[in-house]
């Protein structure tokens, strides 16, 4: 019984310490289907990203997107793929260097009308290097990368 036990734990350790590799169009967490961490993708655009309510939810393309104000649902419902992340939501520069990675709603940048998230401060920053040259290369890579 100990062994099994034993076997069972290790098992949960290593699914749970294991990458997020996931093949959805949109990055989402696992436990609760929101995009963007139930960021309001609409209010990034006004430079203020705020989280997003229960009550002004949205169903889109597979995810639940949660926004702050009823006119930002609105504008979202209107028009969802001018507010959408790029890739997503995945880190833009993994997905520029060909990898997936979840995108934090804390490491944003909007360009050119898009918004994009990065993994962690340090990718965004290698990331402000060179933002036309890794998007060019996203784009190469999206959205065949979901097929790997």
């Amino acid at each position: 019984m100990k062994i099994v036990i034993t076997i069972i734990a290790l098992l949960f350790t290593a699914f749970s310490a294991a990458p997020v590799v996931a093949k959805d169009s949109v990055y989402t967490s696992w436990q609760n289907n929101l995009a963007v961490g139930g960021y309001d993708t609409v209010s990034f655009f006004s430079g203020k990203p705020q989280l997003g309510k229960k009550s002004f939810t949205f169903d889109y393309a597979g995810a639940k997107w949660r926004f702050a104000t009823r006119g930002n649902y609105d504008l979202f419902k209107t028009n969802p793929e001018a507010f959408m992340p790029q890739y997503g939501g995945y880190c833009a520069w993994a997905v520029a260097k060909n990898k997936l990675a979840k995108g934090t709603p804390d490491y944003w940048h909007v360009e050119d009308g898009k918004l994009y998230l990065n993994f962690n401060a340090r990718i965004k920053r290698r990331w402000e290097k060179d933002i036309p040259g890794f998007i060019d290369a996203a784009e190469e890579n999206w959205p065949e990368i979901l097929q790997d």
